[in-house]
């Protein structure tokens, strides 16, 4: 005899994933409006040839192309241009702290930050490779997040290929290093990184188990 007890479960986790990428896309939504609003109000527009002349002292650590070789640092080649704007803000506002980003985006007009990001938004990334023996278990965390601990799927705001979402500033993830995937999620869980505006990443980090962390950041890692 058929039994339908498996099949009426996954139907049940499936509606549960769903209410979680719901109320998730929604945040996003209002999340979005709010930055947009800033933005129109601030922003000013990026030379990518300026940038490049202004990137000689980015690729001791991003590389000449913006593609990082040392997994501890971020490849930022295709990184969304408003994303990295943001970031080199909150470095020099101290609203995120590092020990080298910090005094490298003190001397930085806002033009200069808009350069930057110009040049390195033009730059193809790299691709990398995952861990295979953590593709499944990083794919169903990304894919359809965690309906036991009520984590949202990371797609629902990184996108089916992990490009982002350049409007409501969620940066693209695509082929970026494990390592720093795995530590920034480490800081957000932890509460030592907070640029999220909504806390949202906060929240989700929190509920991730370290095998998560590294199953994820290692999916994340192969992204195409």
């Amino acid at each position: 005899m058929y039994n339908s007890a498996p099949r009426a479960s996954l139907e049940k986790e499936n509606a549960a994933r769903m209410r979680m990428s719901i109320a998730l896309n929604a945040r996003a939504i209002a999340g979005s409006i709010a930055l947009l609003a800033v933005a129109n109000l601030c922003q000013a527009e990026g030379n990518a040839a300026a940038g490049q002349t202004k990137a000689t002292t980015c690729v001791a650590c991003h590389g000449v192309d913006g593609n990082s070789v040392n997994p501890e640092w971020p490849s930022i080649a295709g990184q969304h241009a408003e994303y990295i704007v943001k970031q080199l803000q909150a470095f020099k506002s101290g609203a995120r702290k590092n020990d080298l980003m910090t005094p490298m985006s003190l001397p930085l007009s806002s033009q200069d930050m808009e350069d930057l990001a110009a040049h390195f938004a033009a730059q193809p990334p790299r691709g990398l490779e995952a861990d295979k023996s953590k593709v499944e278990p990083g794919q169903r965390l990304y894919r359809g997040g965690n309906a036991k601990t009520q984590t949202p799927a990371c797609i629902a705001c990184h996108g089916p290929n992990g490009r982002g979402n350049p409007p409501a500033a969620y940066p693209s993830i695509s082929g970026q290093h494990a390592a720093y995937i795995a530590a920034q999620l480490n800081a957000y869980k932890k509460g030592a990184r907070t640029t999220d505006a909504t806390k949202a990443m906060n929240e989700i980090a929190a509920k991730l188990s370290d095998e998560e962390i590294q199953a994820v950041a290692s999916y994340v890692q192969g992204l195409r």
